[in-house]
């Protein structure tokens, strides 16, 4: 048995908690949200976040970071993307050394560009050993115990194999890797596909056009993946792939409702109020065009993106656009043989 501190208390944060407090582990739930805590007290589940799943009793409800982090074997980061620098400054002023961290947020820092394993290990330094997990698992199948595989990066296999035996079980099957990079960008970018798979669905189109968009969105995130260090295979497996197809199918995925209702004519911040939590392609988005530019990668559908969300352009017209580009190959490495 470990004890881990699950630092955020929305959805994934809670079913990660559950599946931890399931492994047999000593769990508890750190918000600095006191109306978030006592919600949770009273209703014994977040109905914002993760309706109708209840949080076992042995579950620990905690306001003081100092004494988490004091307390834990392992920290679980599962604060959204633009609170993991705040929250990994907090962790470095107290003190602790010899931390063991595990990421669970996905996204890139709009400002620096910094994936959040690159954040946490600028503000902690050298008394941490970070990882990173992700892939196709949202919160409201996992809390259910719904079958689920992820993956997790770590730079050395002694952690990966360590974080492994901490959240595997039989509902939850974990594969490890060390292309912490890959897995980061792949959880990342994903969302921004997502968000053009749901205007995609808000303007009414079909299967056809999101099986389109979830093809060629994998290609440009390895493009960039790989431009930028990532490993190949990384992209075409759970965090890349798998991410990728689960956010733009399901309803669950709140930047795919995000894309619907910009699809339909809602503003950008009129659809982040309406889905009521943080939508991390939003935060990705413009980064991603960042990155696309520094490393020379052609990514369209970011480019589209990007211009519904921030420059007000018409979804229908980017999907025109993307449709009527260059003639392309497929595949321009595949010889001819005529």
């Amino acid at each position: 048995m470990a004890k881990i501190g699950v630092l955020g208390a929305g959805g994934w944060a809670l079913g990660l908690a559950i599946l931890l407090n399931n492994n047999g582990h000593k769990v508890t739930v750190l918000s600095k949200v006191r109306e978030e805590l006592e919600g949770i007290r009273a209703e014994v589940e977040n109905k914002k976040s993760l309706p109708g799943v209840k949080i076992p009793s042995e579950i620990e409800l905690c306001d003081d970071l100092n004494r988490v982090v004091r307390e834990s074997e392992l920290l679980v980061m599962a604060v959204a993307s633009p609170y993991v620098r705040s929250t990994s400054g907090e962790i470095a002023r107290s003190g602790r050394k010899g931390l063991r961290i595990v990421n669970v947020a996905k996204g890139i820092e709009e400002k620096t560009l910094m994936t959040m394993t690159g954040i946490i290990k600028e503000e902690i330094g050298e008394n941490a050993d970070v990882a990173v997990l992700s892939g196709p698992s949202h919160a409201e199948e996992v809390s259910r115990g719904i079958p689920t595989t992820c993956v997790i990066g770590a730079d050395s296999k002694e952690f990966a194999e360590y974080l492994q035996n901490i959240f595997m079980s039989e509902v939850f099957r974990v594969y490890i890797s060390p292309d912490v990079l890959g897995i980061e960008l792949g959880g990342s970018l994903k969302n921004v596909i997502a968000l053009a798979a749901g205007i995609a669905d808000g303007l009414g189109y079909g299967d056809n056009t999101k099986a389109a968009l979830i093809t060629r969105g994998i290609h440009e995130i390895a493009r960039l993946g790989v431009a930028m260090g990532g490993k190949l295979q990384t992209f075409y497996g759970l965090s890349g792939m798998g991410d990728l197809i689960v956010t733009c199918a399901s309803m669950h995925s709140r930047n795919r409702r995000a894309g619907i209702l910009l699809g339909q004519g809602r503003t950008m911040d009129e659809a982040m109020k309406e889905v009521h939590m943080v939508v991390e392609g939003v935060y990705s988005a413009k980064a991603a065009l960042e990155l696309a530019v520094k490393y020379n990668v052609e990514m369209p559908i970011v480019e589209n993106v990007n211009s519904v969300l921030f420059d007000n352009a018409n979804p229908s017209e980017k999907v025109k656009e993307l449709m009527l580009r260059d003639r392309k190959i497929e595949n321009p490495d595949l010889p001819w043989e005529t």
